[in-house]
């Protein structure tokens, strides 16, 4: 730059200059994944640039001590230590090697403290390679050029024209003030940085670019450098720009760093003499300000939403708390589930499943006051923080609202869906008084709602806390269950009328508690099935039911079938179908001896997977039985689809033979079973009229109290061995 009115202050020629601001960039990687520093060269390769690399603190430190280097790519997390170790070695040691420090961590701490140890500039991983390729050039073309400041300042120190150079061309806006505090020198950077021309400012108050807010701590700032102080803080304040229109300082401010210094008399004869003005440097720091407005706001929002998320909220929740607990208010909790998300998820992908939650989240919105807090926890769970309600009641108002919004459906990509909540709700200070307390009340109310039903709202009840905590404690010790070998299975037997003999068995889980005693499936398996239990008990079942069946074959019973039930969840994945031919080929099970019960849920999911995978249990000699048949709305049409090979005639019917109508469906059914050559049980038999109208209606194989209840292997083995000559008429008892 040639100053007006002056000739070039440079000596040097112009190969001098282009080596200075070109000389080879020398760079450090220091990151403990090998694949990585082997590539990053290669993506940030450019001419002049020369990389070393290493993996540990230790080493870098090692390589500092040696060489200097122009740019440090830091890694936040190294095997001895944090990128944060390197950059207070760098501090300490009065290095100047500029650091752009790449980092995998979400909290917002990781970023501001290096930043405030001196990192010139912070990526997150993951991130987009043209990303880090800006931050690289950025970093390395401030470094050079603050590089040849520095060289210049040291050549030309004491040339005047060096020095206005340096203001002149400054990224900072340099101004000094006379003892009044008017402009009397502005550099050029004002006019980018406000917009202003030199000849608008001289003369006029800096008091004039300040907000009220700010003029205040900026007069004390000033009036000590106007009294010779020359230690000070640096204030961070905002510099109104200037409004186009109407010439003056308007509404939009630039964030700036201010630093101010006394000008000392040119003599330096008399020290006790006033100083001639103040000399001024603001920094822009508009860019460092917004990012970490970013990085505070993606720490305490859902970055989908935009939402609070659960640290917002908690901390929200916390301050109604301690407000309530003043006044003596009420505040309420609603912990909000949508019901049926991940069949949105699972059918039309997860894009519409996001567009889905942002849909619900401005509906949800609508339907609160403006001092209510809305987050989302994650997933497809929000919750609400209702402060300063009247009566616990207002909540159900809320609730009301919210069903009410959702009644239209949402418009998806692929068509409409109509989404439905389960909402629990939790009151201060009578269903908790701490933060953690009210929400997990708010959990289990919304959890009951799940149980019965969906689609509806409930207050906390204490009765429901005590369900949870024996919930929580079955799923305990439901974990450790297969480890003791707790689990038996027993066997139900199954009866052949014309000849009176036992032809199969129904294997049936039995759990021995340790404190319950011996516990049916119906308390546990839901509770397996929700908490990813369902699979090794699953697998328990079929390899303990496969290898007595073959015990049973090798002891002369070869006609004797067995069944077993399976859990809905065990047909969504492949292992557990895989182990089922496995045991029934290793065991030799003969054609049909074996078979799975599966009820009218799994065949309403009647998938192309579902039904391969049925497939292949008939494929390789594996019946399939369906439970509970008629009680469903399709089941007629499910035969064409799925490969059954058995039917069970619910115990509804037979508990209600006399009933409107039941005679009519159980000869359809019977007739259905001859028509399609299947195999077919009546179970839930408990008195000999029940058996005899039963085989009248052509059911031959039945099961029930009336024969026996489940047995041990044991027990059942003494049938076996000496079976009855006939089917006694009385009712066996009960299992108390």
């Amino acid at each position: 730059m040639v100053i007006p009115g002056e000739a070039p202050f440079f000596s040097h020629t112009l190969s001098d200059r282009t080596a200075t601001y070109e000389r080879p960039s020398r760079i450090l990687l220091v990151d403990d994944d090998a694949p990585l520093r082997r590539t990053l060269p290669h993506v940030l390769a450019h001419a002049g640039r020369h990389f070393e690399e290493c993996g540990t603190v230790s080493d870098a430190i090692s390589r500092l001590e040696n060489n200097r280097y122009d740019l440090i790519l830091l890694d936040y997390r190294l095997p001895d230590g944090s990128g944060l170790d390197v950059l207070d070695w760098l501090a300490n040691a009065g290095r100047t090697e500029s650091v752009v420090m790449i980092s995998g961590e979400d909290a917002i701490d990781a970023a501001i403290g290096a930043l405030r140890r001196g990192a010139d500039d912070y990526v997150r991983k993951p991130y987009h390679v043209a990303q880090l390729q800006r931050a690289v050039q950025n970093v390395l073309h401030k470094a050079l050029l603050e590089q040849a400041n520095g060289v210049m300042s040291q050549r030309l120190k004491s040339s005047e024209r060096l020095h206005r150079y340096l203001v002149e061309s400054s990224p900072d806006f340099i101004f000094t003030l006379n003892p009044s505090g008017a402009f009397n020198y502005v550099n050029p950077r004002v006019q980018t940085m406000l917009g202003y021309t030199r000849e608008q400012l001289l003369g006029k108050a800096f008091s004039t670019l300040l907000l009220d807010d700010d003029a205040i701590r900026v007069e004390a700032l000033l009036r000590d450098a106007a009294r010779g102080k020359r230690m000070h803080p640096v204030l961070e304040l905002r510099l109104r720009r200037l409004d186009a229109q109407s010439g003056q300082p308007g509404t939009r401010t630039v964030t700036v760093t201010l630093n101010a210094v006394p000008i000392s008399n040119r003599s330096g004869e008399d020290a006790s003499q006033a100083p001639v003005g103040i000399y001024g440097v603001a920094r822009d720091i508009s860019e460092r300000k917004r990012a970490e407005e970013i990085i505070t706001f993606q720490a305490y929002h859902d970055q989908l939403t935009h939402l609070p998320n659960r640290i917002l909220f908690k901390d929200r929740l916390e301050l109604a708390i301690a407000q309530a607990q003043r006044r003596g208010g009420l505040l309420a909790v609603m912990f909000i589930d949508v019901d049926r998300f991940k069949r949105v998820n699972d059918t039309y992908g997860h894009s519409e499943g996001d567009r889905l939650l942002r849909g619900l989240a401005t509906r949800l919105k609508e339907t609160l006051r403006k001092g209510d807090t809305l987050a989302r926890l994650g997933g497809d769970e929000f919750i609400i923080l209702l402060p300063d309600i009247a009566h616990a009641e207002d909540a159900e108002t809320i609730a009301q609202k919210i069903h009410t919004a959702l009644k239209t459906p949402f418009q998806l990509e692929h068509g409409s869906f109509h989404a439905t909540v389960s909402i629990g709700i939790s009151v201060f200070p009578r269903d908790g008084d701490v933060a953690e307390q009210l929400t997990q009340h708010a959990d289990i109310a919304m959890y009951q709602i799940k149980r019965e039903g969906k689609n509806g709202f409930r207050f906390f009840d204490p009765d429901l806390n005590a369900h949870y905590r024996e919930r929580i404690a079955l799923e305990d010790d439901l974990r450790g269950a297969l480890a003791r070998n707790e689990f038996s299975l027993h066997y139900q037997p199954q009866i052949s009328m014309e000849s009176g003999q036992l032809v199969g068995v129904e294997a049936l889980l039995r759990w021995q508690h340790p404190t319950h005693g011996l516990v049916g499936p119906a308390a546990f398996i839901q509770v397996a099935e929700e908490v990813g239990l369902i699979r090794d008990i699953s697998h328990w079942v079929v390899d303990t039911a496969t290898r007595q069946l073959a015990r049973w074959h090798a002891r002369g019973h070869q006609a004797l079938r067995m069944s077993i039930n399976l859990s809905s969840h065990d047909f969504d994945r492949d292992d557990t179908i895989d182990q089922v031919a496995d045991c029934v080929s290793r065991c030799g099970l003969a054609h049909d001896r074996f078979e799975v019960e599966i009820t009218e849920r799994v065949m309403m999911r009647d998938t192309d997977e579902v039904i391969a995978r049925i497939r292949r249990l008939r494929d390789c000699g594996v019946g399939i039985s369906i439970d509970d048949f008629g009680t469903g709305y399709s089941a007629l049409a499910y035969l064409q689809k799925f490969p059954v090979s058995s039917l069970k005639i619910d115990r509804s019917f037979v508990d209600n033979l006399n009933g409107e109508g039941t005679q009519p469906i159980i000869s359809a059914i019977t007739g259905i079973a001859r028509g399609f050559g299947l195999h077919l049980v009546a179970e839930g038999v408990e008195r000999q009229e029940q058996a005899q109208r039963l085989q009248d209606m052509g059911c031959d194989i039945m099961q029930g109290y009336l024969f026996s209840k489940a047995v041990t292997a044991g027990e059942l083995d003494r049938w076996l061995e000496a079976p009855p000559q006939h089917i006694e008429a009385e009712r066996a008892p009960r299992p108390q």
